[in-house]
């Protein structure tokens, strides 16, 4: 999932986020809005890592998304022919 969509869908991921990274407390995700660049910057806050380790965390998370997205679409049924 790329992050355009991440951020439009802020309230329904925001969750998962929490679950992710359960230190951020709520007013943080509020005020993070779906922003990558904010949301690592308070994962380093948080967490006392590095810019990249909080990138690849992102990354990671970002990527499970995306799985999660792809499973969890309804598959088509195909056309019966009669």
């Amino acid at each position: 999932m790329n992050w355009d969509r991440i951020e439009g869908n802020w309230k329904q991921l925001k969750g998962k986020v929490k679950q992710q990274w359960g230190k951020l407390t709520d007013d943080q995700l509020d005020t993070i809005s779906g922003k990558r660049d904010l949301l690592a910057g308070k994962i380093q806050e948080s967490y006392g890592v590095s810019k990249d380790e909080a990138e690849k965390q992102l990354a990671t998370w970002q990527q499970g998304q995306r799985e999660t997205t792809l499973e969890s679409k309804p598959m088509d049924k195909p056309a019966e022919n009669k």
